[in-house]
């Protein structure tokens, strides 16, 4: 009897359970994998994405406007229109979208001089504006100095006087301002890099009397610091290396060490020329840029060689075009502009990159560049 009925109630409860397809179930299981595996990738090209984006479009850290420089008796410069030039339209298709970081995502400021006006060019990425223009009557003082700060935030040129073109009114301003300060009188505009930058603040400026002063921009003041009877200054872009010449031998100095170096330059080009200058030096004072002095008192902004200031030796740098000018930035990057465009080096010569010019500013002197 008992036998009898725990059969019955096998059997019931056999017809309440559903019957289960194996293979159902194996395709339920690879789906539920495959999401899981879809969702594990697509979060980890998230972080890819943000990591690229946050590279390219990295701005200033503070992100702020710069202070406007103290008050004082302005002068008014004409002053343009921002002339953006827009960016070329982007074919590609929404699987291509998202680029890579440039090797150089900051701001590159250029400088264009024509017959009656100096322009500063502010060109990031694919974009290129006229921040800031001065205007003049003919050749002068005022495209012989025009010059920008390291970080790209202040501007500063000599104003023509009635001497003939050989000095005049230091001037400066913030970029984007349309009047200017001046800071002080009877200043020297002839020579190749009459203006030279200690830093982001500090300018060396040489008075008609021969006089080297250096000035405070934020402060508005003269400062001590005027390092002595030295020629043809440079600073590196933080103002901590000094590339200078004394008595005709060239030295590099951080206010504690001094480092003396030699270089000659190429002889068939030297005969051409009214000698050489360091034109950039590197952060840790370890390299420096040499350009070529004109035979005419006019500004020079291009460079050639770098040359090791602990051997004296030349470096050869990759790349095979014609280089004008070489520059070694706040972040340890070193720019050379060459005839075909930009190449673009880490601290160690490395090459990282290459960054296309357009023609716009392909043939303007490269004055700075802001990461």
């Amino acid at each position: 009897m008992n036998d009898q009925r725990l059969r019955l109630d096998l059997t019931d409860l056999a017809e309440e359970v559903t019957a289960v397809d194996l293979r159902d179930r194996t395709l339920r299981t690879s789906r539920r994998l495959g999401v899981q595996r879809a969702v594990a990738t697509s979060a980890a090209a998230l972080v890819l994405i943000a990591a690229a984006t946050g590279t390219a479009f990295a701005l200033r850290p503070n992100g702020q406007a710069p202070p406007p420089l103290p008050a004082g008796p302005s002068v008014t410069s004409t002053w343009p229109p921002v002339e953006p030039t827009p960016a070329p339209s982007d074919s590609a298709s929404p699987t291509n979208s998202v680029k890579p970081a440039s090797v150089l995502a900051g701001t590159r400021y250029y400088l264009e001089t024509t017959a009656t006006a100096a322009r500063i060019h502010a060109v990031r990425g694919s974009t290129d504006q006229v921040v800031h223009q001065v205007a003049y009557a003919t050749y002068g003082c005022e495209w012989n100095t025009i010059t920008i700060s390291p970080d790209g935030r202040r501007v500063a040129w000599v104003q023509d006087s009635t001497d003939g073109g050989t000095s005049g009114e230091l001037l400066a301003t913030t970029i984007g301002n349309k009047g200017a300060t001046r800071l002080l009188d009877d200043v020297n505009c002839l020579g190749p890099r009459p203006l030279v930058w200690q830093g982001d603040n500090l300018l060396m400026v040489q008075k008609k009397s021969r006089q080297s002063v250096l000035f405070d921009l934020a402060a508005n003041k003269q400062v001590n610091g005027d390092p002595g009877q030295e020629t043809d200054r440079c600073w590196s872009a933080d103002g901590g290396w000094l590339a200078a010449m004394t008595e005709d031998q060239p030295y590099v100095t951080d206010g504690t060490q001094s480092r003396k170096y030699s270089y000659t330059p190429p002889q068939k080009e030297a005969e051409h020329w009214g000698g050489w200058r360091a034109q950039s030096v590197s952060m840790d004072g370890h390299y420096v840029a040499v350009g070529w002095v004109g035979t005419d008192p006019s500004r020079r902004d291009n460079s050639f060689d770098v040359v090791d200031t602990t051997t004296s030796k030349v470096l050869n740098l990759p790349g095979g075009d014609e280089i004008r000018s070489i520059l070694f930035t706040i972040d340890n990057r070193v720019i050379v502009k060459r005839t075909s465009g930009i190449s673009v080096l880490d601290s160690n010569f490395t090459p990282l990159g290459t960054v296309a010019e357009s023609t716009s500013v392909r043939n303007m002197a490269l004055l700075a560049y802001a990461p």
